[in-house]
Parts: C-alpha cells; sequence; structure tokens
C-alpha cells in the first residue's frame, strides 16, 4: 500500500532532519536511507528533497558543505543547533498528532 503525498508532505523534514541528526549524509544517501528505514514506503524524488534541505538551509537548520569521496565531489547536509531544536518541536508535534489520530481511529494502546 502507498502513502499519499499529502500525508508525506507534513512530516519528510521531520525525517530528514532526523535521518541528520545521527550524521551527515548527502542527498542520494538521505533518499536510500530514508526508504531502507520506511522499508520502502517513503521513496523520496530529488526533486521532492532538494527543495527541502535548500529551505532547510535558508532557515539555518542545516548546512551544506563539499568533500570530496574517492576522487568524487559530493554536497553533504548536517543539521545545525536551530534544526537539532526544530527536530525536537516537531517530534513533540508528532507525538501529540500521533495520539490524537490513535484516538479517534480507536488504535490507543495498540
Amino acid at each position: 500500500m502507498k502513502v499519499s503525498k499529502e500525508m508525506l508532505k507534513g512530516s519528510t523534514g521531520t525525517l530528514v532532519l532526523t535521518l541528520l541528526a545521527e550524521q551527515p549524509l548527502y542527498g542520494y544517501e538521505l533518499i536510500k536511507a530514508l526508504e531502507q528505514r520506511s522499508q520502502g514506503v517513503f521513496a523520496l524524488k530529488e526533486g521532492t528533497l532538494y527543495p527541502l534541505l535548500h529551505a532547510m538551509e535558508n532557515e539555518r537548520w542545516v548546512e551544506a558543505y563539499w568533500t570530496e569521496v574517492e576522487g568524487r565531489k559530493r554536497k553533504y547536509y548536517r543539521i545545525l543547533e536551530q534544526g537539532t531544536e526544530k527536530l525536537k518541536e516537531k517530534r513533540a508535534e508528532w507525538r501529540l498528532f500521533r495520539g490524537a489520530v490513535d484516538a479517534v481511529l480507536g488504535e490507543e494502546g495498540v
């Protein structure tokens, strides 16, 4: 079963910040990590990820830097202090939202 784009849209930023809180990653790594950890449910396209990362850069939640790995230049992203604070807020917001949805659906405690 696929998850609708509308449902995914509200949580993509939180998922990306979560991965970057663990370690810096470049774009393709982010896409693959999301896909792998979600067992294929979250299959982002570059056209979705990069505008999100650029918006996060503008907010100073993440920063990009270039590094060379095995002769190839890659643009990595790392979370900044403001991004860590935003992630804490987003996780609290998610817990509240999830609890409310579960309560309405009768799924709490399942």
